[in-house]
């Protein structure tokens, strides 16, 4: 076990990288007097993210094949002024914000070569998002200008109204941008995308809907000119559709390069399929155990009405945070209860529910411990990291492990001490939901070795959910799969960041098992907490000093 990596030993391999793109000569003599201190790294840190965002062309990002050209070369004065920082001697957790700008600067390196949403998938140019994501950023590749609708009310005063009407006026030049820039061959992202840019010109005429009478002529203008460029995109969209005959998947070495390089996943393609399936084949296992269990006790019921079920949200909300803190399982924060109920849901009927919200309306308390998403992006907004590297969102999803394997592990972790001792039947809904987790994840990993198409992973994610819960939800089935296509390792970060997550309790606990002082789960969540929103593997090293998993990643590399 170490506590220092040497980044010599990467830096080489990235050297000769970098020895084959203009300027990477220039640019090592450039940085040779690099300061080899933290700050050197937090400084690199803004410029990289400034120059990550790209200009502007009439108005809209540039996304342009001539614009990442000259991008490209310009990225290799950042890559060699990261290398010429060598963090061997600091601080683990400073260790670690390098170790994050590499990922991410890895992350726009694969961009460019390998994934290419700008010019691979249309979703991309999706403009317009409706809801907060509970994750630190949108899930998939997004846009750097996109229209947050959800941070409007309706009547809009006239200062947000003039915000509304900037943010429309991006969508006119970025739909006639794209047709340039969409030149890929990937079928199932190309005809699944279509749906986005459509949902789109829903939204705008939602946008004057909501707007009302009231609505100024400047406004107006800038609603037609938007919806009038979604049209003609949806078309061409439609008219090329019949052409694109590719596949969408990464391949399964690109796919591990990715996982590992950018994710700092210590796992193989393989490797997840493989835990996938073991965690499938468990969850099914053990749901057939639990019911076997409960065989005695009554079925649950579903709520009938909305009073039933807001009766019901406000029990199951006041139940979990009253054993969290009673249980000493976590440190109950005041944000946390006001963060959880804004999110408690509403009554769906039967014909309309999803396949959470199924298990919602029997109990939602599974889900809600899975709204520790909202806990987390409460402790962002709330108490901001000390490290500027680890404040806001990393780009390129690289939190997925943390954020969707923490939320999701502590549904069997509160499980397992002691949430539902009163209700044992809502244990069968944690394993169903782990199974549907699993399955689609399982699917999507097919899905990015070419070896299924879209509709076919999608197949294994409805035929191995239990109880049939997802037989009739298509929309949601089919959001799930595009986004695990478009964003690799999405569909898989549930389950092997929960994997992960439950390690590190492993590793962490064996570690204190002598201490004078008890290491207790209160201690773990914090700490976990504390370390903020990066990969797991890399909370694992900042909290147990073992970075095998890091050294593996870079070895592979």
């Amino acid at each position: 076990m170490s506590s220092n990596i040497t980044c010599k030993s990467a830096s080489k391999v990235l050297v000769c990288l970098l020895a084959t793109l203009p300027l990477a000569a220039s640019c090592a003599e450039d940085t040779a007097t690099d300061s080899h201190s933290y700050e050197a790294l937090t400084e690199l840190f803004a410029d990289w993210r400034e120059f990550e965002s790209p200009p502007l062309l009439d108005g809209a990002p540039d996304y342009t094949a001539e614009r990442f050209a000259a991008a490209y070369e310009e990225f290799a004065r950042y890559r060699a002024r990261l290398d010429a920082i060598d963090p061997v001697g600091w601080p683990i957790a400073q260790q670690v914000d390098w170790h994050i700008v590499n990922a991410e600067m890895n992350g726009f390196d694969f961009n460019h070569r390998v994934l290419k949403p700008w010019v691979r998938d249309p979703a991309f140019y999706q403009s317009i998002w409706t809801y907060q994501s509970d994750v630190p950023a949108h899930e998939g590749p997004t846009h750097h200008a996109v229209l947050e609708l959800w941070t409007y009310e309706f009547p809009l005063s006239a200062d947000e109204e003039q915000r509304m009407i900037g943010d429309l006026r991006v969508i006119p030049p970025l739909m006639r941008q794209a047709p340039g820039n969409l030149t890929g061959n990937a079928r199932d992202l190309w005809v699944a995308g279509i749906r986005n840019i459509r949902n789109q010109r829903k939204h705008l005429d939602s946008i004057l809907e909501m707007a009302g009478d009231g609505v100024s002529g400047e406004l107006t203008e800038a609603i037609a000119e938007a919806q009038a460029a979604t049209d003609e995109l949806v078309a061409w969209l439609e008219e090329q559709a019949p052409s694109k005959t590719g596949p969408s998947g990464l391949g399964k070495d690109q796919y591990t390069w990715y996982q590992q390089q950018v994710h700092y996943l210590p796992m193989t393609w393989k490797e997840e399929v493989d835990l996938l399936q073991r965690e499938l084949d468990r969850a099914w296992s053990s749901l057939k155990l639990e019911e076997h269990r409960n065989r005695g006790l009554p079925q649950q019921v579903a709520v009938a009405n909305p009073e039933e079920y807001d009766r019901l949200a406000d029990e199951s909300a006041a139940r979990l945070m009253a054993w969290l803190e009673d249980e000493e399982v976590m440190h109950v924060k005041d944000n946390m209860d006001p963060a959880l109920r804004e999110h408690l849901g509403v009554f769906v009927p039967v014909e309309t529910r999803n396949f959470f919200w199924i298990a919602a309306h029997l109990d939602p308390t599974p889900l809600y411990t899975h709204f520790y998403h909202w806990w987390d992006l409460a402790q962002i907004r709330d108490e901001p990291h000390a490290s500027p590297i680890r404040r806001g969102a990393l780009l390129y999803n690289i939190f997925d492990t943390r954020n969707e394997g923490t939320a999701t592990g502590v549904e069997e972790m509160f499980m397992h001490a002691g949430l539902y001792d009163v209700n044992p039947r809502s244990r069968e809904l944690v394993w169903i939901m782990l199974a549907q987790r699993a399955a689609r994840g399982l699917g999507s990993l097919y899905a990015h070795a070419n070896e299924m198409t879209m509709a076919e992973a999608g197949t294994v994610h409805v035929d191995w959910t239990p109880r049939g819960w997802m037989g009739t939800e298509r929309e949601l089935m089919e959001f799930e799969q595009q986004l695990y296509l478009r964003q690799p390792g999405y569909g898989t970060s549930y389950v092997t960041g929960k994997y992960l997550l439950e390690r590190l309790l492993a590793h962490r606990t064996k570690q204190t098992e002598n201490d004078e002082t008890p290491y207790t789960l209160r201690d773990f969540y914090a700490e976990l907490n504390e370390a903020g929103s990066v990969p797991i593997a890399l909370v694992h090293w900042q909290l147990t000093g073992d970075d095998s998993d890091v050294r593996k990643i870079l070895a592979a590399r």
